[in-house]
């Protein structure tokens, strides 16, 4: 069986399961999901800048809507409980947290824990981070000693 851990910051949608799902074929894969809600007001800045460079300038606008820290939260398990129905759904093995502080940190406790074959990077773009490397994918391919995967989402956060 094939070990990943799945590094998000929002629910799955549909589209995304069947993309993590099928990059090896037919073989299974057990996924250990780690989702750390974007929602902090050092982020906001960021997400804005993304969404103009995107052409929403209606998105930019509604940046300050984000929920922030309980409420992050609350919606940062509900969207780690879908995806990881929608993983178990698609006949794979999935178990997952929350990640609150250090991603970077707690994904390479995790990937040294279950001695993971690869991280999968799944988030909307970046553009800001990932021109600097500083987005999760550039920062870990440093840190965990493992194939870093970075995808993009199939829906805009």
């Amino acid at each position: 069986m094939f070990t990943s851990v799945l590094m998000i910051e929002k629910a799955l949608t549909s589209a995304d399961v069947e993309f993590v799902t099928t990059l090896h074929g037919e073989e299974p894969v057990s996924f250990h999901v780690l989702l750390q809600p974007r929602g902090d007001q050092a982020d906001r800045l960021l997400r804005a800048i993304d969404d103009i460079a995107l052409g929403e300038l209606d998105e930019a606008a509604r940046e300050r809507e984000t929920p922030e820290g309980e409420d992050a939260a609350a919606l940062g398990e509900r969207a780690l409980e879908v995806s990881l129905t929608a993983l178990r759904g698609s006949g794979n093995e999935a178990e997952g947290r929350l990640v609150e502080d250090h991603p970077l940190d707690s994904l390479r406790a995790t990937v040294e824990e279950i001695g993971a074959d690869e991280v999968i990077v799944l988030t909307d773009p970046h553009y800001v981070e990932e021109f600097f490397h500083r987005d999760w994918a550039s920062r870990a391919r440093h840190k965990v000693g493992v194939p870093v995967l970075k995808l993009f989402s199939h829906s805009k956060a």
